[in-house]
């Protein structure tokens, strides 16, 4: 039981205190004239300015509150190393047993595990959260039992009572770790892209200058080579094709280290051409001559040859010939010594008219069939006796002209395989498109229909009709001839995201999405085989015509390959290098601010587990062997009761007694 004295003034106490001034102002008069009842004038006052401040005296019934220490059990991935496990969970019981024999003490323990996507052990967000939940004035101490490796620092909430780091691990602990910087998400195909690889030794490390280190791209044989400690080594590479690369780098695990979790670093870099080299040979003037030229030089990443033939050699006007252009066209460079340069070649209603002679032709042939690509958009002269059908570049188009040339409108339509293939997949809404006037008669396979074929190592389309230029207008509605020739153009080129026949993975943190494109009705299950060497499979379902997908996670970090048939992929799961393994050694440095706030203390547990002690709030609350918990004394106030100290009555009584005292003394004289 407390009690104190409280006011429930009747006026605000400015109106109090100026009836009190003016009682005193009479008080004073009085006493200047020599009035004897002065005295009992200013007990009269006193009483009154009492009664209107309502005096009470209040009793409270308090109740004990016990204290509350945090402890905070760190349980991530780099708390497992060593014995640092078995270590922190002895400890933590051997804490909360000693905290129970406490009077008045209760314990709350918070698991802290591994965070959601690689955002490393999360020490300071799970304690504030804890914070939040309990009474600040209750709370004595907090124990954390961890390697100190935390990466959420900035979060470190307003402490309430000492922080003690119970601290893991040991000073003899060493690690050896691979640190991969600058790798970039995208890198030209061709062009060397240099990365930064560095070796360093933490802790207790032996004195070693050198080391080896494995490289492998797509989990190819790795290639082995020196590597010193301690100094950033630069590393050239060039992607070997397009799409995903992946590269795995990886140290030998030396005796003693305290793991090998971060001797192994994966790199997936994007390779992309920097320019796509195309050269255009329109021949006859058309309405839609403009067309391809526009596609093309719309897009910023292509660089354009454009070869244009206005006057046919026929042509006899008496213009001399020094005179028919600014210079001579290079066709001698471009299809003889430069064509390997190209990455398509595009023919627009070309006919055979003595300009490109035949051993050029013959050359784009060889072109092609060496991993070029060449697309014919063919008009009425590609079935005649001109037509490129009948040059050395008949051997590789993917259909034969029947000399017969349909002149009706009618409205392109996807065929079932078209449905499956990257070029024309998802076009939708084709009963709108606009229909189109002309197209070429041509003898070919079912394979044809959806404008590919494959030659050697290079690619042929043919497009049997010259009218896409139609949709460009906007005649009758138009339709998707922009999309169309750019992914077909694409396709040639073989750009990765268009290729009809493709086995890849897309990775979110440890989940791949497994995705298998073709132009078959059904696919067999894709076999994963594991970083460890373990394989296992898992069936596909189709989600779109030609596309085939499923959902996997991996157990561990590092890379997989993936097979199904004679498709394969390879892809790496998780970070480039786990951010728990960053960094392994067991240190304060962390916390060490955070700690000083409170004057608490870092003890290695290795050493022994500290005894407790009461420490008084502001004092030094560690030191060898021991650390410190601050007592709250905090209470809940059970009841409370007041008591007038000037009921009515009263006042009224003493009121009296005063005034009449003073009237009586006033009265004699």
């Amino acid at each position: 039981m407390t009690g104190t004295i409280v006011f429930d003034p009747l006026l605000p106490w400015l109106a109090i205190g100026a009836l009190a001034a003016l009682g005193l102002l009479g008080v004073t008069l009085a006493l200047w004239r020599g009035l004897r009842g002065w005295a009992w004038r200013l007990l009269a006052v006193t009483v009154l300015a009492a009664a209107l401040a309502q005096p009470s005296f209040q009793q409270e019934n308090r109740a004990p509150l016990s204290d509350i220490v945090l402890m905070v059990v760190d349980q991530s991935a780099s708390q497992k190393l060593a014995d640092r496990a078995g270590l922190t969970e002895d400890t933590a019981t051997t804490l909360e047993a000693r905290l129970a024999d406490r009077p008045n003490t209760e314990v709350r323990r918070i698991n802290v595990g591994d965070s959601a996507d690689d955002a490393g052990t999360q020490l300071m967000s799970a304690l504030s959260e804890a914070l939040a939940e309990e009474p600040r004035g209750r709370v004595a101490g907090i124990l954390l039992l961890s390697d100190g490796r935390l990466h959420d620092l900035e979060r470190a909430p307003d402490l309430p009572a000492p922080l003690h780091l119970l601290l893991t691990g040991k000073e003899t602990d060493w690690d050896r770790r691979l640190i991969v910087k600058n790798a970039p998400a995208f890198a030209i195909l061709g062009e060397p892209v240099t990365l930064t690889l560095s070796v360093q030794d933490d802790g207790a490390a032996p004195n070693e200058r050198e080391t080896t280190i494995d490289i492998s791209v797509d989990g190819a044989p790795a290639q082995t080579f020196a590597m010193p400690i301690g100094r950033d080594v630069e590393l050239p590479i060039t992607l070997p094709h397009g799409g995903m690369n992946v590269i795995q780098f990886s140290v030998p695990e030396a005796d003693g280290e305290l793991t090998d979790r971060n001797n192994t670093s994966l790199v997936q870099i994007n390779g992309v051409r920097d320019r796509l080299r195309v050269l255009l040979v329109s021949g006859e003037p058309h309405a839609g001559g403009r067309t391809w030229r526009n596609l093309l030089k719309s897009d910023s990443s292509v660089d354009l040859v454009h070869f244009t033939i206005l006057r046919p050699p026929e042509k006899q006007d008496g213009v001399p010939v020094n005179e028919l252009s600014l210079i001579a066209f290079p066709t001698r460079e471009l299809f003889l010594d430069k064509i390997e340069d190209f990455d398509l070649i595009i023919f627009d209603r070309y006919k055979r008219r003595g300009i490109l002679p035949a051993i050029y032709l013959d050359n784009v042939r060889n072109y092609v069939e060496q991993g070029g690509a060449v697309l014919i958009n063919a008009g009425p002269d590609f079935a005649t006796a001109q037509s490129l059908y009948r040059s050395p570049l008949g051997e590789v188009i993917p259909g034969a002209p029947t000399a017969r040339v349909v002149e009706e409108a009618y409205r392109p339509t996807i065929t079932d395989l078209g449905d499956k293939h990257p070029v024309t997949a998802g076009m939708l809404n084709q009963d709108t498109w606009g229909r189109w006037l002309r197209q070429i008669d041509i003898a070919a396979s079912d394979d044809a229909e959806v404008l590919m074929t494959g030659v050697g190592e290079g690619r042929v389309a043919l497009i049997a009709s010259d009218q896409a230029w139609l949709w460009s207008r906007g005649y009758e509605g138009g339709g998707p001839q922009l999309e169309l020739l750019r992914r077909l153009a694409h396709w040639m080129m073989k750009e990765p995201e268009l290729e009809e026949e493709t086995l890849f993975a897309e990775a979110t943190g440890q989940t791949m999405r497994i995705i298998r494109r073709t132009l078959e009705d059904s696919v067999g299950a894709v076999t994963i085989t594991h970083p460890d060497g373990t394989t296992e499979e898992i069936e596909l379902e189709e989600t779109a015509p030609g596309r085939f997908e499923a959902t996997f996670t991996g157990p561990e970090i590092g890379l997989y390959r993936l097979a199904e048939g004679d498709k394969e992929a390879v892809i790496g799961l998780g970070p480039a290098a786990q951010k728990e393994f960053e960094e392994t050694i067991a240190t304060s440095e962390i916390l060490d601010p955070v700690i000083a706030s409170m004057r608490g203390g870092a003890p290695r547990l290795e050493d022994g587990i500290p005894a407790l002690r009461n420490v008084g709030e502001g004092r030094p609350a560690a030191g060898r062997g021991w650390i410190g918990i601050t007592p709250r004394n905090a209470f809940e106030t059970v009841d409370v009761t007041q008591t007038p100290l000037l009921p009515a009555w009263l006042v009224l009584l003493l009121a009296s007694a005063v005034i009449l005292a003073g009237w009586l003394r006033e009265g004699r004289n």
